[in-house]
């Protein structure tokens, strides 16, 4: 893991990178985050950053460190494979971090809204997404 670096992940890439990175997200965050909820212990934070991600209104660089964070959260094969309980997902979570760290001002009320909202199960949070 010594020649990982966290940084080429989290890099916005072009547009055309976004919107496969978008697409990628919008298909496969809910699946992934329900498998994961319980090894994450700030997946309120996760939902909200899904939110941010797919806000236009979130600056274009902002929504690319999210989707590429996102991206590789959501991604089948990655450096600790997810199958392995915890430890699986720890990888994910150091991304995760990163990219929260970098662009933590960026996550409105409005989206930890909408990841309330879609935590609590109620169906009008899952249809903006």
């Amino acid at each position: 893991m010594d020649d990982i670096k966290y940084g080429e992940i989290l890099m916005p890439g072009d547009e055309e990178t976004q919107e496969r990175q978008e697409k990628s997200v919008r298909s496969k965050f809910w699946p992934t985050l329900r498998k994961a909820a319980r090894y994450i212990p700030f997946s309120r934070d996760v939902v909200a950053a899904f939110y941010c991600a797919l806000d236009p209104q979130t600056p274009t660089r902002v929504r690319g460190i999210l989707l590429a964070a996102l991206g590789y959260f959501v991604m089948p094969v990655d450096i600790i494979p997810d199958f392995f309980a915890v430890i699986g997902f720890s990888d994910d979570v150091a991304v995760l971090t990163l990219a929260f760290g970098m662009i933590q001002s960026h996550i409105r009320q409005e989206h930890y809204d909408a990841a309330d909202r879609a935590l609590a199960n109620e169906p009008e949070a899952v249809k903006t997404a």
